[in-house]
Order: structure tokens, then sequence, then C-alpha cells
């Protein structure tokens, strides 16, 4: 008779290489890696083309604007329509549709445009409808693996996402040498592989569905869960004004240059050492995650983000910049898979997607807010000094979290996260 653990005992988690063997898992991974890619080299990339037009940072903050705006206006329905559908068919829609809408972005580029308007609408339609599959996409990992393999499979998505976004922006960016329009064929390329993937994804427990129809007050759900619990609340609000303050990858072109001199195929190259930087973190964390001082650890990632964001407004050095932004996304990694692991434990199956659409918000859609906050002040302050400003508030934000929520510095295990799943 073969021995059979106690059934008190909890369920060890799969190692790292049994997970990826899971084809449900494979699928996951290759969509969030080709959608995540799209989504980042679009932003950089529509960077460049805008700042090439105009040559002004502010331009920069208005891309930044029209990526946020349709997530934060869109965010309590699409968060109420991923509990109440079939979050991989609603992912494969929204890919579906940025997909759609790179090839009018490829098709306008080519043309030739000297007004940044119709290129500022397209980035808000692209917005639109990432606003739609983010609580799709965001929600949807607790249900591919038990709760158990979670912590393992959060750095395992943003490994593969992170090591996409390496390679992506150099691939792209030397594309972006021979003509933008090509940039832009290649991430509706992705987005398409993307929605393919996920469309084949299989779910270990089945989610949750809200029967109740999407409204005001069932929108509103996922907020009012996030307010009424601390660790929720804090564990999303740190990231939101730390991403809000610290939005200096948003400014990579200029950066490369009015402060380094260098080519516009240098904004690319931050782009990939923040993504090396982010994966190389990732990796290590889906072999050996954190599993003690959860809370500790996250103050500490947020710290260390604001330090090194201070550093880059002081390099004049290429090589240095590049290992700045290497370490920048290092410590936004841990950030990010304390965060994106405390949040989905937290929360119910069938109000993730409505909590997770207010994350989406506060973090994903802060990036965004975050790059027209960085964009507005180097336009009024100067490059350096905003950036060293950024900086500066991020430690300021740690500082005060540490200060007004002492539970999160003193959150030890993930399995002191509770729910009532």
């Amino acid at each position: 008779m073969t021995d059979q653990p106690p059934q008190n005992e909890p369920a060890k988690p799969a190692e790292l290489g049994e997970l990826v063997r899971r084809p449900s898992v494979r699928n996951l991974l290759i969509s969030r890696a080709c959608g995540s890619s799209g989504a980042v080299t679009l932003a950089i990339a529509m960077g460049v083309y805008v700042f090439d037009i105009t040559g002004r940072e502010f331009d920069i903050a208005l891309v930044g604007l029209a990526e946020f705006l349709p997530t934060f206006l869109l965010v309590l329905w699409a968060g109420a329509l991923a509990d109440r559908l079939d979050r991989r068919r609603m992912a494969t829609v929204g890919y579906l549709a940025e997909g759609a809408i790179a090839i009018a972005i490829a098709w306008y580029v080519s043309t030739g445009p000297i007004s940044i308007g119709p290129l500022l609408g397209l980035t808000l339609a692209y917005g639109a409808a990432r606003g739609f599959l983010n609580p799709a996409t965001r929600a949807l990992p607790a249900n591919v693996v038990a709760r158990q393999d979670l912590p393992r499979l959060v750095p395992a998505l943003s490994t593969v996402w992170q090591l996409s976004s390496v390679f992506a922006p150099i691939i792209v960016g030397s594309l972006y040498g021979i003509g933008p329009t090509w940039t832009f064929l290649a991430i509706a390329g992705l987005d398409i592989v993307a929605a393919i993937t996920i469309s084949r994804v299989e779910l270990h427990s089945q989610q949750k569905k809200s029967a109740v129809r999407p409204s005001i007050s069932t929108a509103f759900e996922g907020l009012k869960l996030v307010r009424r619990t601390p660790l929720l609340l804090a564990a999303i609000g740190l990231d939101l004004f730390a991403v809000l303050l610290g939005g200096v990858v948003a400014l990579a072109p200029a950066i490369a240059s009015n402060l380094l001199e260098t080519g516009e195929s240098s904004a690319f190259w931050m782009r990939s050492a923040g993504g090396a930087g982010a994966a190389i973190t990732a990796l290590f964390l889906a072999r050996t995650p954190i599993t003690r001082h959860v809370g500790r650890r996250l103050l500490q990632a947020v710290a260390v983000f604001g330090m090194l964001t201070i550093a880059i407004a002081f390099s004049r050095n290429l090589i240095i910049t590049l290992v700045l932004f290497g370490g920048l996304a290092a410590a936004d990694m841990i950030s990010v898979f304390v965060r994106a692991t405390i949040v989905p434990l937290a929360t119910p199956d069938s109000l993730r997607g409505r909590v997770l659409a207010v994350e989406a918000v506060f973090i994903g859609a802060s990036n965004e807010l975050g790059a027209f906050e960085s964009g507005v002040t180097a336009e009024w302050f100067g490059l350096a000094p905003a950036i060293a400003v950024s900086g500066i508030a991020t430690i300021a934000v740690v500082v005060a979290f540490v200060t007004l929520v002492p539970d999160l510095a003193k959150l030890d295990r993930f399995d002191d996260v509770m729910t009532d799943d």
C-alpha cells in the first residue's frame, strides 16, 4: 500500500520543471511572454516615434497618458466581466483586438505622418483593448495551478515575460532601423500568438463565475474588498505610488538623446537591459522563491528602486546607465513577485477579476501614468532633476508605508495570507 500523507498536511508545491511540462502552463507562459512583450515594445516604439517627430518629452508623456486613460476608465466594468465571462475567451478577444490596432498603426506610420494626433488615438484604442484583457490575464494563473504552486508560477510567468522583453526590444528595435512600420507589424504578430496560445489553456480549478450581471454596484465590489482588506490595500498602494513616481523607463528616448547623447537605438538597449535584470531575478525567484519576511523584502526592493533611479539622473555613460536600468528592473521584479503572489491569494476567486482589475489600474496603468508624470516634470524642471526627484519621492513613499502600515513590514510568509475561498 502506498503511504498517504495526513489529510491535514499541506500539499507540497510542484517543482519548476514539472510545472513547465504541463501543456496549459506552457501555453500560459507563451501567451504572457508574447502579449507582454508586444505591449512593452509598443510603448517604447511609440515613444521613440513620437519623440522623433516632435523632439518633446511632453509628447512622450502624452503617449503614457493615452495608454493609461482607457484602463482607468474601463477598470470596474472589465473586472466585473472577467468574473462573469470565461477569462480565456476574454483575453483571446483582447489580444486579437491589440493585434488589429497594431496593424492599423503600422499602416498609418507607413504614410510618413507629421501629426501625432492619430497616433495618440490609436494608442488610446490599444490601451482600451489592454484594459479589457488585463483583469482576465491577471486572474487566470490562480485557476491554472493549485494554490500551493502559485508562488512558483508567478516568477515563472515573470521570467518568460522578462526574457522576451530582453530580446523583443532588440529584435524589434533593429526592425525600427529598417523602418518603423515593420516594428508595429511585429508587435501585431506577438499579439496574435498570445491570442492563440491563451485560448488553448485548460484550467486546474474551474473559474467560480459571478452569477450577477455587471452593474455599478457589482463593479465596485472589487474596490470595496481592496479598501477593507489592509494587506491588499498596502501591497497595491505601495507599488502604485512607487511606480507612479518612478516612471524613468518611459524617458529612455530622452535619456539617450539628452543625457547620454547616443543614437535612438540606445532607448531599446535600455529597455533590454531592464528586461535582462528582471529576467535573471525572476528566474532566481522561480527556482528559489522568497518564503520568509516577504513584507520586509517588498519594502526593501522599492527603496532600492528609488536609489537606483537617483543614480540614473547622474549617469552620463551608456554602460553605467544600462547596468542601472538592469538593477532597477531587478528590484522591481522582487516587488512584483511579492505583490503578484499576495493579491490573488488574498482574494476569493469570484471577485478575483474585479480586484485584479483594480490592481491593473493601480500598478499596470500607473506605469503609463508614471510615464506621463515623468514627461511633464522633465518638461518643467529638466530631465536629470526630474529623474532625481522621482527617486527621492519613491524612497519617501517607502518610509511612509513603514510608518503608517506596520503590518506590511511584519508579514512573514505567504501562508499568512488568508482568503475565504
